[in-house]
Order: C-alpha cells, then structure tokens, then sequence
C-alpha cells in the first residue's frame, strides 16, 4: 500500500463519489468530502458545499492536495426543440463552471503537493452521438476540452484526466433505470450486456488518483462497457 494521501471529493456522498470515497477509506487515505448535502459518516471531514454558488474555504482543506475529483453532473435528456436556453446554461454551470471555480479555488493546495491529479467526468454521449443528449453532451464536450488545456498548462506537476461513462445505476440514472424492462434494455445496449455499476467507474477514479497512473495525463477514458467504441 503507498503513502497516505489527501484528497478532496466534490459530490462523495451518493453513485460514484460514494463508491471512490469506500475505495480511498479502505486504502487509508484522507478524505474531505463537499457536497450540499451534509454527511455523517465519521471517517472523512464532510463540508456544505455547492459547487454552483458557494466559495470553498481554504482552512477547511489540508494545507497540501494530492489529488481532486469532481462528481457533480446532470442527465437533462430532451427533444432538441424542448431544450430552452435555461437548460443548457444549468448543465453548463454545473458541469463546467462548477468543475472549474472548484479547481480555480484549491488549485494553490495542489501545487503545494510534490505532484497531484484531477479526476473529472464527461460522458459516453460526447463520443457517441444520441439523441436527446444535446445540453449535457455539449456541456461535457466543453468539460474535455477544459481536461486537455488544463493537463497542458499544469503539467509536469498535476495531471488532469477524466472519465466518460455510460449509463451507470446510481441515483441520477434512477429515473432511466427504473423498471425491468428499462434495465434490460440498457443491458442490451451495450457489447458487455451489462449496465455499469458505480465502483466500476470509482475504480478507474481511484487509479487515476494513484502513482500508478503517474504516466498518464490529459486523457478521456471511455469505461462504457465497450459502446463507444464496438459493435457486437
């Protein structure tokens, strides 16, 4: 097991987050967890935080990050023409703006670390074009694009990468996995028959965090049981 290490987690405390945050507990690590909803658990520090408004307070956090993840997101699926402009700057201002105010307020913590990384999530929907998926596909293509500029300006120091699931089981999706029938026919879209499961995309956030991926930065990894990229 490596060194100790302290992260910030936007969001730990449902779906992805929730599952990194087990992930990182069983390894030791030190968690702050933000998010608009209070937490009880006694094994991370948990802070009231809205990404969209609110302002982080720096001695909230410890003096030096070594790594950040955002995990706040939106599924709003619409027909283009019932899309209003309300709805793209919503899931602009909480896929994009919150994710960069966020990073812009802690940024000097992770430069405080020997080296760090940033995890954020876009999704399968950038890559793969659907229907109905115009805001929050346009949101999170602008959110990879912020991965690629980011990785280059802060690197060799801190890495930035995210990760572009599909359709996952956690709270958001529940309304587009709420029956069996609905269930099945997620499974079947994708080569792998099976929809994700939130620890398969922590899992991947967690490496990302790790020194094992101490090579890699500036990259989308695309865990979707295989939809973006094969047909079977």
């Amino acid at each position: 097991m490596g060194d100790t290490k302290n992260y910030l987690i936007i969001g730990g405390n449902s779906g992805v987050g929730q599952s990194l945050t087990e992930i990182l507990l069983a390894e030791n690590h030190t968690l702050t967890l933000a998010s608009r909803k209070a937490l009880s658990d006694g094994r991370a520090k948990s802070i009231l935080y809205d990404a969209t408004q609110d302002e982080l307070n720096l001695d909230d956090l410890p003096s030096a990050l070594n790594g950040l993840v955002y995990c706040p997101g939106t599924i709003n699926l619409k027909p283009f023409h019932r899309l209003s402009d309300q709805d793209f700057l919503e899931d602009y201002a909480i896929n994009v703006l919150g994710a960069v105010r966020t990073i812009r307020t802690v940024l000097p913590l992770l430069k405080n670390s020997a080296n760090a990384a940033i995890v954020l999530f876009s999704t399968v929907a950038v890559q793969q074009g659907m229907p109905f998926h115009a805001s929050v596909a346009s949101a999170k293509g602008a959110l990879e694009g912020i991965v690629r500029s980011l990785a280059a300006e802060l690197a060799p120091k801190i890495r930035v990468n995210a990760i572009a699931p599909s359709l996952t089981h956690t709270p958001l999706a529940g309304k587009l996995l709420g029956s069996d029938e609905k269930k099945k026919a997620s499974d079947d879209r994708h080569p792998l028959k099976r929809t994700g499961e939130s620890k398969d995309i922590a899992n991947m956030a967690a490496y990302l965090l790790s020194d094992q991926a101490s090579w890699i930065t500036g990259q989308i990894f695309h865990v979707d049981g295989g939809l973006s990229s094969i047909r079977v």
